[in-house]
């Protein structure tokens, strides 16, 4: 059984992660930011990935957060037993 692919989008790429998961002929995941009031936060994500194949596009343009998004996306995504992980980054900022 091939493990199924996920497409999930950080706050910084929403509008390039809908078009690539358009074009891959499925609906862009389902995440959601909690917030916290020191101005942390902490990704969830909304469907299961256990097992499958997940795509985060996020790019790591200033201000730092956006790369901290990314990082905990990733970690997310392996705290919930995501098989294959990978990061698609249109801009690698830091570099």
């Amino acid at each position: 059984m091939k493990p199924t692919a996920k497409i999930f989008a950080g706050r910084a790429t929403e509008d390039l992660a809908q078009k690539i998961s358009k074009s891959y002929g499925q609906d862009l995941g389902k995440i959601q930011m909690l917030h916290f009031s020191d101005g942390e936060f902490q990704p969830s994500f909304e469907e299961t990935v256990r097992g499958g194949r997940v795509f985060i596009v996020q790019s790591t343009t200033p201000p730092a957060d956006n790369l901290f998004e990314m990082l905990q996306m990733i970690d997310a995504a392996k705290r919930a037993s995501a098989k294959h992980i990978t990061a698609v980054l249109p801009y690698f900022g830091y570099a």
